[in-house]
């Protein structure tokens, strides 16, 4: 990756880098290709990336966590966008940044005993659970009801979309716990998988991200004792909004880290294909095609690494993640397939990686909330609509 013109990481964010890179190179890489035909990361890869401590880099030591700053987040992800298969790193943020935010921050201490240190651990698995199959960005529109009764809620409902959905031990579930109190009538519950009447309904088959499995969940009067709510009932809506920005930070922070690796790769393969007797690189279409690359790329990164800034100060950057998502999701985008163009006939072919990364790209302008709906949450923060 090209070094920025300022860094934020110290030597010890160095030595992390360091760490992680071997780690990754050799218990990840070399089995990502039967992942991909399995279409299923095993549950070991998880155990060891726990006992590397790689899934707690943010949170309190005392449930097995680093307590580390923001940066160490960031070169976990720009790390997991050198493994040649997308959907690997996906599973993994989906773990560290998606499923357990607000566990950390509004879980009561026994829950966080419970769930969060094991998922620290890599002994579980863990899912985000809000997308149902009517209701995707339109959080409100979820229809997964929790019912009080007695000491326990009854849950209801299906989700939609849920990454490591087929092996999850547990799913942080977002679900209506009081209709009639719009906003304030959600709540996020912790699901423990083994619970009767949880059933993963399918496995989905996806265009890209295929190591990263993907199911249908259904919920059939499952009892789930009240002390496993996160943080109070009614507030569960306000924490998934805080949770969307773990969320979408970390999206950006992997698109801009891909854009880079892809650009890389198809750099050194343009030097070496030659067409008419001299290498592509040396045309000036695909030089400047570079350039336009390296220029979009460049102000990416200065944008993602701002979010970051204002993440790791404790800033409320909803506004920034929000247009650095959009933009991340545009330039990703762009750059894989000027990519692939340079690659000719051969990015077509699945043996070349170009192809995987070209699929795998494909979501960074829907999850996590998609390119239409980062325009609207922007143009609410401007104060344009009425």
């Amino acid at each position: 990756m090209v070094a920025p013109p300022f860094s934020p990481f110290t030597e010890e964010h160095d030595m992390f880098r360091a760490t992680l890179r071997s780690f990754l190179a050799k218990e990840v890489i070399p089995h990502v290709d039967d992942w991909e035909r399995d279409e299923l990361v095993p549950r070991w890869v998880w155990k060891r990336m726990g006992e590397m401590g790689f899934l707690g880099l943010r949170y309190p030591e005392e449930y097995g966590g680093m307590n580390a700053d923001y940066w160490y987040t960031v070169i976990l992800a720009e790390e997991l966008a050198r493994v040649p298969a997308g959907g690997f790193g996906v599973g993994i943020t989906v773990q560290t940044d998606m499923a357990t935010p607000a566990l950390a921050r509004y879980g009561s201490q026994e829950l966080k005993r419970k769930f969060l240190e094991p998922a620290i651990k890599g002994d579980y698995i863990c899912s985000i659970a809000v997308t149902e199959p009517g209701a995707g960005s339109d959080v409100a529109s979820i229809q997964t009801r929790a019912r009080r009764n007695g000491d326990h809620y009854l849950v209801n409902g299906r989700k939609m979309f849920i990454t490591n959905g087929t092996q999850a031990n547990f799913v942080t579930l977002l679900c209506k716990t009081d209709p009639e109190k719009g906003h304030h009538g959600f709540s996020l519950l912790v699901v423990p998988t083994d619970q009767p009447g949880f059933s993963v309904g399918r496995k989905l088959k996806k265009l890209g991200n295929h190591c990263s499995d993907t199911a249908e969940l259904i919920l059939d009067d499952v009892r789930i004792p009240l002390d496993y709510r996160i943080g109070e009932e009614g507030m569960g809506f306000i924490y998934q909004m805080q949770q969307f920005q773990d969320e979408r930070l970390i999206a950006c922070v992997s698109a801009m880290a891909s854009t880079f690796v892809t650009y890389e790769r198809t750099k050194e393969y343009t030097r070496t294909r030659r067409v008419f007797g001299r290498p592509i690189s040396s045309f000036q279409v695909n030089q400047h095609r570079f350039v336009d690359m390296l220029t979009q790329m460049t102000a990416l990164r200065s944008m993602v690494y701002e979010c970051a800034y204002r993440f790791n100060n404790g800033e409320d950057a909803t506004k920034q993640i929000s247009m650095c998502k959009l933009f991340a999701g545009q330039v990703s985008k762009f750059v894989v397939d000027s990519c692939l163009q340079m690659y000719g006939g051969y990015g077509y072919m699945e043996e070349y990686p170009i192809a995987r990364s070209y699929r795998d790209n494909r979501l960074f302008t829907i999850g996590g909330g998609s390119d239409e709906v980062m325009k609207e949450i922007v143009a609410k923060l401007e104060g344009l609509k009425q």
